[in-house]
């Protein structure tokens, strides 16, 4: 028996860390917003590895914030441990990443949502999304409740017809054994959407009493502590950091998996799903790189108040009695006791090639999906897409055009076109590698590209538009001041360039000019630079990157001129690919199959070439011409 609940604005199907960016968005932005999930103790919940950033997905994390999601500030209430990767490169992969206290994570992203106006939580399954002609007009949960909506937001996560696996044992259950959602794909599928069916894994959590961190090597957090949140500084977010610790398999490890790969649900034909390319579990490993004799394992806390530790870079489904065999064969773990063993977890998620770059399902107006349920993995993955869900929710409900991001303004934009664009056969990771304007898009300045449009949206506040407003004067003014400042050939000057084995100068230079080289830094010239002034620390790396990478700059500006050149040029809703003679056969099916909206993005369809891309500027010149 069905009946009417409520009437609200927006629906977010799934509290994970994409429904929660999702529903805090739309909430913000004034919109009457209900978050349906399975339990409200898996809110913002961590299944999986205990951290927030890392290589790539903390540029992730900083464009979130500079849009004025909630991501960054959270994992700053929360951090446990706190280091910048990669600083031996360049500043456009340095990456933050930050340990969570897992327990601490979750209550303080509950506490936000539950002080949120306009925002409700609501453990309830929602089992059908009701559509009228191909337009979404609310849900129905379990329990028969109806609550009529102008949008949903599917952020399911992994709970979608999941189910765990850990040798022969199956459990048809959701992250950390909590429910499954058994009835949603069913309605998914007779709304015409394509499933798919992925597979991810986690490492068993053991007893920190049990490991030997003697024999292991620590791994300390940085001293300065760089915040996720452009809204906090530095200076306040220093606080005592717990090690994590390294250790190594070994050829007994790799014996043992061996002998026992046939228990593996991988290996044995159980599990269905495809599992991601770039976090193996440790029997791909030890298969895939059986030359290698040892892999690299981290012992990481799993919070301040609890001896659990996370056994990162060891996710398995093998038996439990073999996952114990294994970590007890690994140096410092002889005698480790298991808490939570590991497992594989399959799940239902959609084909992302059905979306729009607004994350609205093409074929039904007003459904919007976000996180795992495109196909993508991480929680840094997720919880961009939500946002980005929950923003476009808000403004077509509003008939206002829905925010955009494009693969030159942020990484946030190359993960959404890669997904709805060339789509995904595994689990999506974001990489570096995959931003072909990286080096603009650092994140050290996305609020620099993001905070603008996170204001005209609505979710960043007057008082932080002003504040950013300053510091970006300030980085324009300090670069002119560096640009306008000489130095001659004074014997100080010239002693300052022999300490750093730099080449000393035959006439005076501007101190923009000097600080190009890429041996010498703002503080070398302390005591020469007479009109410096006193500046925050990230006002002057901001100047400096600018300055050092200036010509690299520039070229890959020129890059994204040409880029945005085939952005702008439109194909039309109405376009007939079959009309278009000298289009291959293959290219005609993947331009009807995924409608691109411009000439750039039917450039990145997998099966449309160099050729097809003239054709269609050919014929978009003969329509101008008509």
């Amino acid at each position: 028996m069905s009946y009417v609940v409520d009437k609200i604005d927006i629906a977010i199907i799934g509290a994970g860390h994409a429904g929660c960016e999702a529903g805090l968005a739309s909430a913000r932005l004034g919109k009457k917003t209900i978050i349906f999930t399975m339990s409200l103790d898996s809110v913002a919940m961590m299944p999986c590895n205990p951290n927030i950033g890392g290589t790539s997905k903390g540029h992730l994390v900083k464009e979130i914030d500079a849009l004025g999601g909630e991501m960054g500030k959270n994992i700053d209430k929360s951090y446990i441990q706190s280091r910048m990767l990669n600083t031996a490169k360049g500043p456009a992969v340095h990456s933050l990443r930050a340990q969570a206290d897992k327990v601490k994570y979750t209550l303080e992203m509950r506490k936000v949502l539950e002080a949120t106006e306009n925002l409700r939580l609501k453990q309830q399954e929602v089992i059908e999304i009701l559509v009228e002609d191909n337009k979404v007009i609310g849900v129905k949960t379990e329990t028969g409740a109806i609550y009529y909506c102008k949008a949903v937001v599917l952020a399911g996560g992994t709970y979608i017809e999941s189910r765990c696996l850990t040798g022969e044992y199956i459990e048809n259950a959701g992250p950390n054994g909590l429910k499954s959602a058994k009835l949603l794909s069913k309605n998914l599928e007779d709304l015409g959407i394509e499933l798919r069916r992925f597979k991810t894994g986690t490492p068993a959590r053991v007893d920190g009493r049990t490991v030997d961190i003697e024999q292991m090597e620590a791994q300390h957090g940085d001293e300065k502590i760089v915040p996720f949140s452009f809204e906090n500084k530095s200076e306040n977010m220093k606080k005592e950091q717990l090690p994590c610790y390294l250790t190594y398999t070994n050829l007994k490890t790799h014996e043992i998996i061996q002998n026992n790969l046939h228990r593996s649900p991988l290996y044995s034909g159980v599990i269905e799903g495809t599992g991601p390319r770039y976090c193996p579990s440790i029997e791909d490993k030890v298969v895939r790189f059986s030359d290698k004799e040892r892999h690299q394992i981290f012992l990481e806390p799993e919070g301040e108040e609890t001896i659990e530790m996370y056994v990162q870079g060891m996710s398995s489904s093998l038996p439990e009695e073999v996952q114990l065999q294994m970590l007890r064969s690994i140096k410092g773990l002889e005698n480790v006791e298991v808490m939570r063993i590991g497992y594989a977890i399959e799940y239902d998620c959609i084909n992302p090639q059905q979306l729009k770059h607004s994350l609205e399902l093409k074929n039904i107006e007003n459904f919007f999906c976000a996180g795992q349920i495109n196909g993508s993995s991480g929680y840094e993955e997720a919880a961009s897409q939500g946002l980005i869900a929950g923003i476009n929710a808000s403004l077509k409900i509003d008939n206002q055009e829905p925010l955009t991001l494009d693969r030159s303004e942020g990484y946030i934009g190359v993960l959404i076109d890669d997904l709805v664009t060339k789509g995904t056969k595994e689990p999506y990771r974001m990489l570096t590698s995959r931003a072909e304007y990286r080096l603009l898009l650092r994140q050290d300045n996305a609020d620099m590209r993001l905070t603008e449009k996170g204001y005209k949206v609505g979710l960043i506040s007057e008082e932080r538009f002003k504040n950013f407003s300053i510091k970006k004067e300030a980085i324009a003014t300090e670069i002119e001041r560096l640009k306008n400042t000489y130095v001659g050939t004074s014997e100080q000057v010239q002693n300052i360039l022999a300490s750093k084995n730099s080449t000393p100068l035959r006439s005076g230079v501007a101190l923009a000019e000097l600080l190009k080289r890429p041996e010498l830094d703002y503080e070398d010239f302390k005591d020469v630079d007479n009109t410096r002034v006193s500046l925050p620390d990230e006002i002057i790396e901001q100047a400096l990157i600018e300055l050092k990478y200036e010509g690299y700059i520039t070229r890959q500006q020129r890059q994204v001129e040409q880029f945005k050149k085939l952005e702008k040029r439109h194909l039309p809703a109405d376009i007939n690919y079959d009309d278009i003679n000298s289009l291959r056969l293959e290219a005609k099916q993947k331009l009807k199959q995924l409608k691109p909206i411009s000439i750039g993005q039917a450039s990145r369809i997998s099966g449309v070439s160099p050729a097809d891309i003239s054709v269609l500027l050919v014929y978009l010149e003969q329509l101008r011409k008509n």
